[in-house]
């Protein structure tokens, strides 16, 4: 008897190895197993059992690990199709499913420290809207008839989204089934898991990257054991080791943060539609602001559409004033932060002992350093990419890998003293708040003021509990949220997501504005959005004041259509990095002459060499090669002729990202 193994290696799989006598009562496929693997001795998963190979020199398995298996076939059917899509080994696709524990060859872990838990206040279903009530009786007839379908959930922010889910992981949990909650930030898990644990109890479990190890192997151990039926979690929840799976909710499906950035890159939304069609299950992709993608499958019937149009208990969606910052100077003619509306918008709503967000999409104090005699920028001796200043640490800071300096006093280019810190981030927005208003309680959410753990909660709990007036953040703040104590909503800046090179921007710009302004007004108090911009008069800004999600579509798919973009087309990107740049240039150059020579009627275009839009990153040169089809499948197999026989220098690397964000 034989095994055929996968390992977690980016090589191309499955390996034979002879299973001894005393070990093929103890194999089957989704158990691990010792292997060697050169001079090594690897961890490898088993897909499969066959009596005879064509294979010579087989090596015997060392030993299986697993009493159970830790694969379902669901799952391993899953990591395949994710192996075949998104240009990955079938093994990395596996260890995408497993916690870390499994993945180093354990099977046992201590048992976390168990922290004193919150009393969560139980909830009751509430009395379903007319529009919810025709949302749920249709998901719930397919979860009743094992019936699979794609539901595209489009309703205004407020309308109800929660309630929709929660319903129907009911119906589910009455029919014995499990689901599947996805959110896209860990900002959003607190109180995703409050909201899902109020209405069940201990049926929720929770994964996301924010438990330690051990927590993370408990909470699978309660999912796999069948203890939890309802999964809350981030992207990796996707592949919870549940049993009769009947639905998996996607929320805020627009997300990037659902698109892994490394290998294997796979999106959680488009997995989680493959897994629900293996298991004869439902899905449910909920957002105010649907992506382009599955607006499209929605309107050309791929998926099922839904549709909340009003906010729950008739309150009106926020007002929106779009302030044009061009007019606003301050008395050293330099441009102001705040704008005088947005400055008596808070003062009023401080007097009224209500609370405001305050939206801001870059971190830090100032986004860089320059000098004004040379026009020297400090940059990161790494990267590409200019150091961003931080306050409270006096570092200035790599947000893209991480590496600090001390600024200087003087310009390193031409010695003169004219170097200062220019441009707005989080941390100077917080500063001039509390400069401005003295007595407000303001507090701080981005990446550097949530580092430790925990501190998400700590921060949401203060705000919502009111001590917090003001609360200054990123895109973590920006959805998903609900504060009914928030009447004011200013965004600092609308332009930082606009004029980014990138095909996708207007529609991100019109997510987080949509998004963020949904903050505003939840409670019984009509909310208002002030806008600050110096391109009031883009699309993407003047639709999201008139919160017209259906408008933006129909004039971006215009432009998507004439360019042959996303929907009307998949992109493969090809990105080629090595410490040289001619190293990296040449390589990719020899694959763009390949794939041209190899290219037929289904691809649309091959691009390339270019220079990537982070040209150097962590020391490395970095040069794409674009693939544009009509399908996916279609430049991955072009790719995959293209590469039998190529060669690339051994100090470049090549990595393939299938339908980038």
């Amino acid at each position: 008897m034989y095994a055929n193994v996968v390992l977690g290696l980016p090589i191309e799989g499955p390996f034979t190895y002879k299973l001894p006598d005393g070990l093929i009562d103890k194999a089957c496929a989704g158990k691990r197993a010792w292997v060697p693997f050169g001079s090594r001795r690897l961890i490898g998963y088993i897909v499969e059992i066959v009596d005879n190979t064509k294979v010579k020199n087989i090596k015997d398995i060392y030993s299986i690990i697993d009493e159970n298996p830790v694969l379902s076939e669901d799952l391993l059917k899953t990591a395949k199709w994710i192996s075949e899509y998104y240009f990955c080994s079938w093994g990395e696709a596996v260890e995408a499913a497993l916690p870390p524990t499994l993945k180093k060859g354990k099977s046992h872990m201590r048992p976390p420290q168990l922290e004193p838990e919150d009393y969560i206040e139980p909830t009751e279903h509430l009395p379903p809207t007319e529009e919810q009530g025709k949302a749920l009786k249709t998901v719930w007839h397919d979860i009743e008839k094992n019936k699979h379908n794609v539901y595209l959930l489009h309703g205004v922010t407020g309308s109800g989204k929660t309630e929709v889910y929660l319903q129907a992981i009911a119906k589910a949990l009455d029919k014995k089934k499990t689901s599947i909650v996805l959110v896209p930030e860990i900002s959003l898990t607190p109180q995703a898991i409050e909201r899902f644990k109020a209405r069940f109890k201990e049926h929720v479990a929770v994964l996301h990257s924010h438990l330690t190890q051990a927590q993370r192997f408990s909470e699978w151990n309660k999912i796999k054991s069948g203890e939890s039926s309802i999964v809350v979690g981030a992207r990796s929840a996707v592949f919870a080791p549940v049993k009769n799976l009947g639905l998996i909710v996607v929320d805020e499906e627009h997300e990037a943060s659902y698109k892994q950035q490394d290998a294997p890159r796979y999106h959680a939304r488009d997995v989680a539609v493959k897994r629900a069609y293996l298991n004869d299950a439902v899905v449910i992709l909920g957002s105010a602001t649907p992506s382009l993608e599955s607006y499209y499958n929605a309107r050309s019937g791929s998926y099922k559409f839904l549709n909340l149009t009003k906010r729950t208990q008739a309150r009106p969606l926020p007002g929106v004033q779009v302030i044009d910052m061009r007019h606003y100077m301050n008395n050293s003619r330099r441009q102001a932060m705040l704008s005088r509306p947005l400055q008596e918008a808070i003062k009023s709503v401080l007097d009224k002992k209500e609370q405001a967000i305050l939206f801001l999409n870059r971190r830090g104090f100032a986004t860089f350093m320059n000098c004004r005699k040379c026009g020297f920028v400090i940059k990161c001796k790494h990267c590409e990419v200019s150091l961003t200043y931080h306050f409270q640490s006096g570092e200035l800071v790599c947000h893209w890998c991480g590496f600090k300096q001390k600024p200087p006093n003087i310009c390193p280019k031409c010695s003169s003293s004219y170097i200062n810190y220019f441009g707005t981030g989080t941390e100077k927005v917080e500063s001039e708040i509390s400069r401005l208003f003295v007595s407000a309680r303001v507090n701080r959410m981005d990446t550097d003021a949530t580092s430790k753990r925990g501190s998400h909660k700590m921060i949401l709990d203060g705000f919502k509990s009111g001590h917090t007036q003001l609360l200054v953040g990123t895109q973590m703040i920006a959805k998903g949220l609900d504060f009914p104590g928030v009447t004011l909503v200013g965004v600092v800046s609308a332009d930082s997501t606009l004029h980014i090179p990138d095909f996708r921007s207007g529609e991100r710009t019109f997510s987080l504005l949509t998004q963020v302004s949904g903050r505003a007004g939840r409670g019984s108090i009509i909310g208002k959005v002030l806008v600050q911009t110096f391109t009031p008069e883009h699309y993407a800004i003047t639709l999201a004041a008139k919160h017209d999600y259906v408008g933006f579509f129909e004039k971006e798919i215009e432009l998507r259509k004439e360019l042959k973009l996303p929907p009307y087309s998949h992109i493969v990107k090809i990105t080629f990095r090595s410490k040289s740049s001619a190293k990296a240039f040449e390589s990719a150059s020899k694959l763009a002459a390949k794939l041209t020579e190899k290219k037929d009627k289904n691809i649309f275009s091959v691009a390339g060499p270019a220079v990537s839009w982070m040209s150097r990153l962590r020391k490395e040169y970095r040069w794409d090669v674009i693939l544009k089809a009509k399908h996916a499948e279609d430049a991955v197999n072009l790719l995959r002729r293209a590469l039998s026989g190529f060669k690339k220098a051994s100090t470049v690397k090549m990595a393939v990202d299938v339908d980038p964000l």
